[in-house]
């Protein structure tokens, strides 16, 4: 019997996106798309990819898939994600605990704050992008 744990992802792990393949390396299955709850902010890493923290004020619903992960496979999973991205709990919209992608705090210094898009798939689809400003907090 194969184990999974539910993961919330929010960038490049994402269907069709960049990373999406290394989903499919460790044979995970998508599950559902899903919202966090209203707790969270998110940072473009040089439009290279998101990062998502939770906060205690000034958070958004941000859009998230939620797939299933061989919890044997998820250590090697994490190794693959760009630095400053780690694995901590996120809270969904409906109210489930599930195991994310989140950011290291350091990682969001100075960079574009995107939590008004409410999700990397609206920021990097918005041809706008470049003259809206949002504003950039450093932690």
């Amino acid at each position: 019997m194969k184990t999974t744990v539910y993961l919330a992802v929010n960038g490049t792990l994402m269907r069709g996106l960049e990373l999406n393949a290394n989903m499919e390396l460790v044979e995970a299955e998508f599950v559902r798309e899903a919202f966090t709850e209203s707790t969270y902010r998110l940072w473009s890493i040089n439009d290279r990819h998101p990062a998502m923290m939770r906060v205690s004020a000034g958070g958004a619903a941000i859009a998230v898939e939620i797939w299933a992960v061989p919890a044997s496979k998820m250590a090697f999973l994490l190794l693959l994600e760009p630095p400053g991205l780690c694995i901590g709990k996120v809270r969904l919209a409906d109210g489930e605990e599930v195991l994310g992608v989140i950011g290291e705090p350091i990682l969001c210094e100075g960079k574009r704050e995107i939590t008004a898009w409410g999700g990397w798939r609206a920021y990097i689809a918005d041809p706008a992008k470049q003259k809206q400003a949002t504003p950039t907090e450093v932690l």
